[in-house]
């Protein structure tokens, strides 16, 4: 797996794997690549700055 970053675009890239990309699927600000076999060729996470933030904080207010 590589993970790229493009600060101008503020996209967190994640290839999963080498391949095509067939299809995609949209998720909010997810966006899942998917090969002709359905299987994940690549992750792309838009305005990423954000919704990694928003994580952090979800994961600071979670309990044990």
């Amino acid at each position: 797996m590589r993970m790229q970053y493009d600060k101008e675009g503020d996209v967190l890239d994640l290839l999963i794997k080498d391949g095509q990309i067939h299809h995609a699927e949209e998720y909010d600000q997810i966006i899942v690549n998917f090969d002709e076999k359905n299987r994940i060729v690549e992750i792309e996470i838009l305005n990423a700055s954000e919704f990694i933030g928003s994580l952090s904080v979800g994961a600071l207010r979670a309990e044990p």
